[in-house]
């Protein structure tokens, strides 16, 4: 007798095809607290794992659940390419950041990490701070990014930003022969944490930056520190910033920016940002290398924060964490030299290499189970 399949079956299956590809993912409710979220694991290939947890007041189940298997995925390649042992995972609560935080649900949330054994590290990201993760703690060791009286690298924008401004240095290298930041022109999206310390470094080095930004009081503040720096600052409307003529473009604040209709805007050599999941589509990586502009493959130049938090769990140590930052000039500086031997896009080389070291890394260990000990124990 064959099985009959009706659309509730259907629907099931077709929820388990959209996880194919990762190792676990949990759904966390708690009624009690009102936490609703979604813990996805990629691949422990290379450690447990790791990434952020952001909260957001997701339309519905499906949404939450694309997000959260993306960003997953993407930090497998994330921690491949910092040569950091940890895997790729994410987790996104359900909810309004704005209303719906309590010190009971990250205590639950906290639970729910616990419970999987050291499979999985997380902290803040977006909707979230490191305040909510305090509470976190109280329920297990396995959270990171933690303020500095925890045992925390603390703000994790400073690396993440020295990070972006190597990958800079190595644009240029590979655009002009010499890695001068102050020989280019740079168009800036977002002047947020990490935004406004890229734009400070750039202009320490004297360089002419334009900048934009959803806040006037952060461009009116940049445009005051260039008043005393040695490079200048302009101010361009927010539409305007795609198809300023400058060297390169510099995306510091939302995701998907280059697409369908950007790309076409673009009239700059080089992209190279902190933003995440700057190309809508990897196609577009494509089209980039077609249009001869290169570039900087977003989890590797902004992977200065990653760095930071996977260090924590040795200890912190900025010396160290600094050291490790500066290699992204390297890393990102072979990524261009691969793509440009190969004839591929630099996304496409990036990904190449990444596989390549979770394939060596397969052939001596197939599965990773054990944690890592943190610093700290606050759990009551």
């Amino acid at each position: 007798m064959g099985l009959v399949k009706d659309s509730s079956i259907t629907q099931e299956f077709a929820l388990l095809d959209k996880m194919s590809e990762h190792e676990q993912v949990v759904f966390c409710n708690d009624p009690a607290t009102g936490l609703r979220a979604i813990i996805a694991i990629h691949n422990t290939t290379l450690g447990p794992a790791l990434g952020g947890c952001r909260m957001r007041p997701y339309s519905n189940l499906d949404e939450a659940l694309e997000d959260v298997l993306r960003l997953a995925e993407g930090m497998t390649y994330k921690c491949a390419a910092a040569d950091v042992d940890f895997g790729g995972g994410k987790a996104v609560i359900i909810g309004d950041p704005q209303t719906d935080k309590t010190p009971e649900l990250f205590r639950s949330f906290g639970q729910y990490v616990e419970s999987l054994g050291g499979r999985f590290y997380t902290g803040t990201d977006m909707g979230t701070n490191m305040d909510d993760f305090v509470y976190a703690m109280k329920e297990t060791n396995n959270i990171v990014g933690v303020p500095e009286v925890y045992g925390g690298g603390g703000d994790s924008s400073i690396p993440t930003s020295n990070g972006v401004l190597y990958g800079l240095k190595a644009t240029n290298q590979m655009l002009f022969g010499n890695d001068d930041l102050s020989g280019a022109v740079y168009a800036i999206q977002g002047l947020g944490k990490v935004g406004y310390k890229v734009a400070e470094g750039l202009l320490d080095e004297g360089a002419e930056v334009y900048v934009t930004d959803i806040s006037g009081k952060n461009v009116n503040s940049i445009l005051e520190e260039a008043e005393s720096a040695p490079g200048v600052a302009r101010c361009v409307p927010s539409d305007e910033i795609y198809s300023q003529e400058a060297d390169i473009f510099v995306p510091c604040a939302f995701g998907g920016v280059i697409n369908d209709q950007t790309i076409n805007e673009l009239n700059v050599k080089a992209i190279a940002g902190s933003a995440n999941n700057q190309l809508q589509s990897e196609q577009h990586g494509e089209e980039l290398a077609d249009k001869g502009i290169l570039y900087a493959p977003d989890y590797i130049i902004n992977s200065g924060g990653l760095i930071q938090v996977a260090d924590e769990l040795y200890g912190a140590n900025k010396e160290r964490v600094l050291m490790k930052t500066k290699e992204i000039y390297n890393v990102l500086l072979n990524v261009y030299q691969q793509a440009d031997k190969s004839s591929q896009s630099t996304i496409e080389a990036a990904n190449h290499i990444c596989e390549n070291v979770l394939e060596s890394r397969r052939r001596r260990n197939n599965f990773y189970t054990r944690s890592i000990k943190p610093k700290w124990d606050i759990r009551n």
